[in-house]
């Protein structure tokens, strides 16, 4: 069973994609424009996102640039267009997969499955086996858990990768550029990313910008992990 999201302005289309997967056992919202699917993945966790491309407010392939500025959910593509090379550019601008309708249910449902796989199959994970630990944090890359004063974090995938890449480097100020490359694996890319993901997490370790505790931000220079007010603790 997985949580989710279906973005579809069609509403024949969106209630029979509803039903079918309900009836699969899967947890289901949906919303008809782009940015009623930015504020739900904003607020809540999703599984895989089902993204059509004709939407009221912008085309899809806007969605999926934003989508991705905000959250590594697994998206697939559902639309008419069917057009190689607009399917070759989408897959390279984040999605994981791509269906042209018509489809059956079965056909989405067996996609989704393939999509899950190898998201929670993850691939790469961190080469550290000893937990890593800040002050109050404790961050184990092997178990992909972290936790702040003994209480277990409820992180997006994007989010840990960030808080465990600044967790092995504490009190050193990483640049942004770096970030990108490493958390992101871009080479390039806009600034409002990273900062998205330093406000949840900082929301998740209970401060903000304005009052940090653990993350810091130089501006201009980049992003620091640091207890607060002490030394960062040995790994181990």
């Amino acid at each position: 069973m997985a949580s989710v999201l279906v973005v579809e302005d069609d509403q024949f289309v969106r209630s029979a994609l509803i039903r079918h997967l309900t009836d699969a056992s899967h947890t289901v919202r949906s919303v008809g424009t782009a940015l009623e699917a930015l504020r739900e993945v904003a607020h809540f966790r999703f599984d895989v996102v089902v993204l059509d491309l004709g939407l009221p407010d912008l085309d899809g392939s806007e969605a999926l640039k934003m989508l991705r500025g905000i959250t590594d959910v697994p998206v697939i593509i559902a639309t008419a267009r069917d057009d190689e090379t607009e399917i070759v550019r989408l897959l390279n601008a984040g999605a994981d997969d791509y269906l042209t309708k018509p489809f059956s249910v079965e056909h989405l449902s067996a996609r989704m499955a393939a999509v899950l796989r190898r998201a929670r199959s993850g691939g790469g994970e961190p080469a550290p086996s000893s937990v890593l630990r800040v002050g109050g944090l404790a961050v184990d890359p092997l178990r992909r858990q972290a936790e702040l004063d003994g209480v277990r974090l409820d992180l997006t995938r994007r989010e840990f990768d960030l808080l465990a890449f600044l967790a092995g480097r504490p009190g050193v100020v990483v640049p942004r550029k770096e970030l990108l490359a490493e958390v992101w694996q871009q080479s390039y890319g806009d600034d409002q990313t990273i900062d998205v993901h330093l406000s949840w997490l900082r929301r998740k370790l209970g401060e903000t910008a304005a009052r940090p505790r653990y993350l810091h931000t130089l501006r201009g220079v980049g992003v620091k992990l640091e207890p607060p007010g002490g030394e960062a603790r040995p790994v181990g």
